[in-house]
């Protein structure tokens, strides 16, 4: 980091809403009220992975991760998201910000591979189910888990470590309510082309292949379905498909939506409107929307709420 960066010293000014307060108030009580659930979804969802022998299967497991990767991402986002819309305290020094982008980068990150990695858990469930326990094992499942992360971890370090080299010269007044990467490029004071080039390619490495992955494994899981005669393991498929595609959809579009438009064409309350959906919302819809839909995860919540797997 360039030590003559004033940005480095004082911090920024996290604008977000300022414009509207009465929207703040709102949206102090949105981001809270969507924060406990995603604490009490997620961590319900670690919970009875964990507990309910029934469960301890590749799909719970890297559902597990993704309860885990949701928890991680919006308590790493939240409480600075908090402070911002509670009152006119908006700042957050250099070091905070630093902090937040390389974590949230990192967890978001994680998130595009282990969707798809999940995806292929589909794929190999539905399309090879008699060797399904056998290219599924627990080695194989830890050694893809790891991988998803590693792989967020050092797309966060490249990433995240070029756009804060940025020199931002006296400009810290950062028109987001987060330190996200497309706000920051608008911030410096010289030309991104370069920068705004890295982010087009992590972007299609970690937002065009991933679902371009999984809708070519949905391809396959489709046909593979519709060859099954029982009605009730066609629908039971289907089920546990939609789901993950499902989460798949509201993830990827609103990360496309922000990081894969033209920077002249970015609307930047527009931005922020997105980024409070997928940073607040989507964690939160993970567990409702596997728990909704999945008989097996209903069925381990009731045990859960009768103490029959303790």
């Amino acid at each position: 980091m360039e030590k003559n960066n004033e940005s480095s010293l004082v911090g920024f000014v996290l604008l977000g809403f300022s414009d509207h307060p009465r929207l703040e108030a709102v949206l102090f009580v949105f981001v809270l009220f969507f924060y406990l659930l995603t604490l009490v979804g997620n961590f319900t969802i670690i919970i009875i992975s964990y507990l309910d022998a029934s469960l301890h299967t590749p799909m719970y497991f890297f559902l597990s991760n993704l309860s885990l990767l949701d928890l991680c991402f919006t308590t790493s986002l939240v409480p600075q998201t908090l402070v911002n819309f509670r009152g006119p305290e908006k700042t957050i020094t250099f070091g905070g910000c630093v902090v937040q982008l390389y974590i949230s980068l990192a967890l978001g990150s994680t998130e595009c591979i282990l969707l798809a990695v999940m995806a292929l858990d589909r794929y190999v469930a539905v399309c090879k189910p008699l060797h399904y326990v056998v290219i599924m094992n627990p080695r194989l499942c830890q050694q893809l888990a790891s991988i998803s992360w590693l792989s967020g971890l050092a797309n966060s370090l490249i990433h995240a470590t070029f756009t804060l080299q940025l020199p931002f010269c006296n400009n810290h007044r950062l028109d987001h309510f987060i330190c996200e990467v497309p706000a920051l490029l608008k911030l410096a004071c010289v030309d991104t082309t370069i920068n705004e080039l890295v982010l087009f390619v992590v972007s299609v490495l970690f937002l065009l292949i991933p679902p371009a992955l999984i809708l070519i494994s949905y391809g396959f899981i489709t046909q593979a379905v519709l060859r099954i005669k029982s009605v009730e393991a066609r629908n039971k498929a289907f089920s546990t498909c939609s789901s993950h595609l499902t989460v798949v959809t509201i993830f990827y579009g609103t990360i496309i939506y922000m990081y894969l438009q033209p920077s002249n064409s970015y609307a930047q309350d527009q931005g922020k409107f997105i980024s409070l959906f997928y940073t607040m919302v989507t964690p939160t819809l993970n567990p409702i929307i596997y728990t909704l839909r999945n008989k097996d995860v209903k069925d381990a919540l009731k045990k859960l709420l009768s103490g029959k797997l303790f």
